[in-house]
């Protein structure tokens, strides 16, 4: 063999063992890849066990670990500030009710991101209503027994939310005004602490969904005395809507979603929202949802994309009629 004909071959070998060396380093990365679930809220509330339900199953579906990465505060504004700074890969979504993405844009003046240039829809995968709770220690088991209780307290009651300018926090107002109440908004991070208040008789009530309060209020420590939305929860038969109680206005049902970065490529979008599909179709994750409070259904990336639009629209015009200027 001539040394030209030994150094094309050396040449190819070591062509070869670069490209074998490239293509194992990204199939080991690939295989070491984890797919973040963003949650805005603290460990231990409604919408983070929503989430590590379904990070349990979707890891199976994906075929790669999923975390729950609680990015806890100002309503889910970190969280969405961190979703926007994330690299487009499919490796980071942010799971999210209305608040962060349809109430906060429009009630605080900078919140360092924007859904519509930000963000892309995933998949979006419940519904659920809001509702009122009393605490254990209030007497109250009703709306109007609650109102009656507050007025001997000299008209004034606080009601934890677990958010500032959230739904819940202009639900309170509006409530208040309806019944003659001075009723102010006591905002937390998140619905976890809240509760933890309202265990323990910190605070006599509070508005928050109904995967907030559900466990507790089967467990007889506190109870949901009014749902919003046009009609009773399966979960809660007893307990009535406001709008039987003569406060209409509020049936439009927030909902559940799963969000990316604005660029995220849309075979990753794709891959998820099919894995989400599939593991809503399983029985038990149904079931466990709603027996949180959800109404489960799945909705595709232009489904959820129509549900945000909308709810956004009645709520900036719920907005604007209370005047509220944004913070």
């Amino acid at each position: 063999m001539s040394v030209f004909s030994l150094q094309r071959v050396l040449g190819t070998l070591r062509h070869s063992l670069v490209l074998g060396a490239l293509l194992a380093a990204g199939a080991s990365q690939a295989q070491n890849a984890t797919v973040h679930l963003l949650v805005g809220f603290p460990a231990g509330g409604g919408t983070d066990a929503i989430a590590r339900t379904l990070a349990d199953k979707l890891k199976d579906q994906l075929g790669m670990p999923v975390v729950v990465d609680n990015k806890a505060g100002a309503g889910g504004q970190i969280a969405a500030q961190s979703l926007k700074a994330a690299a487009p890969d499919g490796l980071t979504v942010f799971l999210t009710h209305d608040h962060t993405i349809s109430i906060l844009p429009q009630v605080v003046k900078n919140p360092g991101f924007d859904p519509a240039k930000d963000f892309v829809p995933v998949a979006g995968f419940a519904t659920f209503v809001n509702a009122l709770a009393v605490s254990g220690g209030t007497p109250a088991k009703s709306v109007n027994e609650y109102v009656a209780w507050v007025k001997t307290q000299g008209g004034k009651g606080t009601v934890g939310v677990p958010a500032p300018a959230s739904t819940p926090e202009f639900l309170v107002s509006v409530i208040g005004k309806k019944y003659g109440l001075d009723l102010q908004s006591a905002p937390y991070r998140g619905s976890a602490p809240m509760m933890a208040d309202m265990l323990g008789n910190q605070i006599a009530a509070g508005m928050g969904s109904v995967p907030d309060f559900i466990e507790n209020h089967k467990a007889g420590k506190i109870r949901v005395v009014a749902v919003l939305g046009g009609a009773r929860q399966a979960i809660l038969p007893d307990v009535p809507t406001f709008a039987e109680l003569g406060l209409a206005g509020f049936e439009d049902l927030p909902y559940y979603g799963i969000f990316a970065p604005a660029g995220t490529p849309k075979a990753a979008i794709d891959k998820f929202s099919d894995a989400l599909a599939k593991v809503l179709a399983q029985s038990d994750v149904k079931e466990r949802l709603t027996a949180m409070g959800l109404t489960v259904g799945f909705m595709d990336q232009a489904t959820l994309a129509k549900r945000e639009q909308a709810y956004t629209q009645v709520w900036a015009k719920l907005i604007k009629a209370s005047g509220f200027v944004a913070q």
